[in-house]
């Protein structure tokens, strides 16, 4: 019998509130007005409801970054702007969407929540065979993890009007063409009436 868990990726108030030093430059606006937040805890209580599985992954660094491996432009950036540090309030979920005391958020160093993580083991002893993406930015978090959750034998559901990307036309480009060479893609919804 199949399993889904909800999977919440770099939903966090660095990039998805106005505040935030990325969200504060128009992608806060974005998440508003695609209404990402209220969509994911709209789907994250239907998934507790249905008490199954729901995970948050974020992306930290210590504040010396000496944690940061990859040399990318994208990275320096974020070092640049002294983003994203593990124990600040940017690394942390908005309020409408924050973990529960039992759920687990896993945090991760690299775009690909998967890649040295627990993530695809904790799953496993879940006994999930789906996961159902959720998360900013599509073009890159939520391609590399339906990537690898393609890769890894599981089935990808990426929840299109639960994720953004900064520049619109990237999202429309990975939706279109790009995921559903690794995922289907599905509303809010339509994944709710299937639950």
């Amino acid at each position: 019998m199949s399993k889904t868990a909800l999977l919440i990726l770099d939903v966090q108030n660095e990039f998805v509130d106005p505040k935030g030093k990325v969200g504060a430059n128009g992608f806060a606006k974005i998440i508003d007005e695609r209404q990402i937040i209220p969509k994911i805890a709209k789907t994250q209580a239907a998934f507790r409801a249905k008490a199954l599985p729901v995970a948050f992954v974020n992306v930290g660094y210590r504040a010396d970054y000496a944690d940061a491996i990859s040399r990318s432009a994208r990275l320096k950036h974020l070092i640049d702007m002294n983003a994203i540090v593990l124990g600040t309030w940017g690394t942390e979920f908005p309020e409408a969407i924050k973990p529960l005391p039992s759920e687990i958020v896993f945090t991760k160093r690299a775009v690909n929540p998967f890649y040295n993580t627990p993530l695809l083991s904790w799953l496993l002893r879940q006994g999930v065979d789906t996961v159902a993406l959720t998360g900013c930015h599509t073009h890159m978090v939520v391609d590399s993890a339906a990537r690898y959750a393609d890769d890894a034998g599981l089935y990808v559901k990426v929840i299109e009007d639960c994720c953004a990307s900064p520049d619109p036309e990237l999202h429309r480009i990975e939706i279109e063409k790009i995921l559903p060479l690794f995922a289907t893609i599905i509303s809010a919804e339509v994944l709710l009436q299937t639950l």
